[in-house]
C-alpha cells in the first residue's frame, strides 16, 4: 500500500506541474487542477486505508476487551 502511495505523490506533483504550465489556456489550467484535487483525495485515502489495515495487527486494551465482553450479553 505505501508503493501505492508514493505513486500517488508523485502523480500529484505531476498535476501540480500541468496545472501551473504557461500556456495561456483556461482548459490546462481546470483540468490541471482538477488532477490536483484527485490526486490529494488519492493520497490522503490511501494513507486511511493504510491506517486501518495496520490497526487490525494492534493488539486490543483492556478496556476494549471489556466493552465487546459486556456488549455480547
Amino acid at each position: 500500500m505505501s508503493g501505492s502511495n508514493a505513486i500517488s505523490g508523485i502523480t500529484v506533483v505531476g498535476a501540480i506541474i500541468a496545472a501551473g504550465a504557461n500556456d495561456d489556456s483556461w482548459l490546462t489550467t481546470v483540468l490541471g487542477t482538477s488532477a490536483v484535487v484527485l490526486a490529494t483525495v488519492n493520497v490522503v485515502g490511501g494513507y486511511l486505508v493504510t491506517d486501518r489495515m495496520l490497526g487490525m495487527f494492534r493488539k486490543k486494551s483492556i478496556a476494549d476487551a471489556a466493552v465487546k465482553k459486556g456488549a455480547g450479553k
